[in-house]
């Protein structure tokens, strides 16, 4: 097949891991594949791209000025006619509401991947309500959780267009030696370390696990926070009020972040919604321990019985479980091996690829057949 993926990535986030690890593995098996990023600026260090580039896929980089949203559509038409793709793939709400009527024109099959609803501000919210309109129309839409499939259902998307394909786990990189990685990002070399990767956005929690933090303070603990975001002065005012800024490592955005994990001996995942987070996926591909919320696909990863596990917004409860791998390394380090071993089994790429093949298909023979 020839297929387009279409996105506008942010540095960090699990949209852009899941468009590589799509890309790379359908380039793998054969297909024809390019992916096409819209950016407001030109941005050669992206970190979307190393990993598509090594693997030869071709990327795209359409600059486009903030709101030049006819310049955008005209730029995408252009790449659709060239390389006539069988399907182009959607990610996130930009593409979805900007670009999809006009791609739907050209004859392509069009296909998104609902990664999930943050709400936000009311702005977010109204980019949201319009992503959701829009994914009416599309061929197919794939959403990553049920819970997020019963969602896309609720607000009319025919329920034969949405298909539950859970994200999955691939090795882009290869990960770092604990002593490396820890060299890398500035930890000290000794001592429990506690890791949170993602945006540093309200929906992510960051400011429940700082909050668990100063519960800790009998712990020779320190907490390296990777990522950036809107909230991240915000949650660095409220560590220097509650007096634990100085066991934080503000690492900022990492390229390829994969590859640090073993500096963790627990990563803390304390979102308040989610979809399936590719930074969950990863922990567990590193055997490191895992603390989670309970929300989203997050306890079909990890298993509902999962004993670190614990309701969003409860810093006693992260306290609790990061107290558990801390006093007992030996049964944290079984159950991360544990959940490596179901991360295999239940979340490897093979099917995650024929699943989005079979997806592509059917989308392309509806598009043949018309309404």
């Amino acid at each position: 097949m020839v297929i387009l993926h279409l996105l506008a990535p942010a540095r960090t986030g699990g949209v852009e891991r899941v468009v590589q690890s799509l890309a790379v593995g359908q380039h793998r098996a054969g297909h024809r594949v390019e992916v096409a990023a819209v950016l407001e600026e030109e941005t050669p260090d992206h970190p979307l791209f190393p990993p598509l580039e090594r693997a030869g896929v071709p990327v795209h980089r359409l600059i486009v000025p903030p709101r030049s949203y006819r310049r955008e559509r005209q730029a995408v038409a252009s790449i659709i006619r060239n390389l006539t793709p069988d399907v182009t793939h959607s990610h996130g709400y930009r593409t979805d509401v900007v670009d999809g009527r006009r791609i739907q024109r050209l004859g392509t099959a069009i296909v998104s991947t609902a990664h999930g609803f943050t709400t936000g501000d009311w702005k977010n919210q109204l980019y949201e309500h319009l992503q959701r309109r829009a994914l009416r129309r599309f061929d197919a839409v794939i959403a990553v959780s049920q819970p997020l499939r019963d969602q896309l259902v609720g607000v009319g998307i025919p329920s034969s267009r949405v298909y539950l394909v859970p994200n999955a786990w691939s090795e882009l990189v290869e990960p770092l030696d604990r002593t490396t990685a820890r060299a890398q990002l500035g930890l000290p070399p000794t001592g429990f370390i506690v890791g949170w990767v993602g945006r540093m956005s309200r929906e992510k929690g960051l400011d429940v696990l700082v909050e668990a933090l100063l519960r800790m303070a009998d712990l020779q603990l320190t907490l390296c926070a990777i990522g950036d975001g809107s909230e991240r002065r915000i949650v660095q005012a409220r560590a220097r009020q509650l007096d634990v800024a100085s066991r934080i490592r503000w690492a900022g955005l990492v390229s390829e972040a994969a590859k640090y994990f073993r500096a963790f001996d627990a990563f803390v995942l304390s979102s308040r919604t989610e979809g399936v987070p590719i930074a969950l996926l990863e922990a567990m591909a590193a055997e490191v321990p895992v603390v989670a919320t309970r929300v989203g696909g997050v306890p079909a990863v990890l298993g509902v019985a999962y004993p670190q596990l614990v309701d969003p917004d409860a810093p006693a409860a992260l306290e609790a479980a990061i107290r558990t791998i801390h006093d007992d390394p030996a049964g944290a380090l079984t159950r991360a091996q544990a959940a490596r071993e179901r991360l295999l089994e239940k979340f490897g790429p093979t099917a995650w690829l024929q699943r989005h093949e079979e997806i592509y298909r059917s989308a392309v023979e509806a598009r043949r057949e018309g309404p």
